[in-house]
């Protein structure tokens, strides 16, 4: 899949020196920047959709402080 992107001229100046002090490409770094990222958003969104899947529900939150007390960690 083609995708396209927009930079500032400082996202693509400093990409293009990136790219010329490693020899890789400019796609091998947004490829890599969007693998290392992809996994951190859909945690972040699996979070907020497991939040809003409790407070629907009804039930409170505890802090881990006392569930940590309750199970004697």
């Amino acid at each position: 899949m083609t995708i396209s992107i927009r930079l500032t001229p400082d996202e693509e100046n400093r990409l293009d020196a990136l790219a010329s002090r490693t020899g890789r490409s400019r796609s091998f770094y947004v490829r890599q920047a969007l693998r290392e990222h992809l996994d951190d958003l859909e945690d972040a969104y699996a979070a907020d959709t497991a939040i809003d899947t409790l407070e629907a529900s009804g039930s409170k939150s505890r802090p881990l402080s006392a569930v940590k007390a309750e199970l004697g960690l």
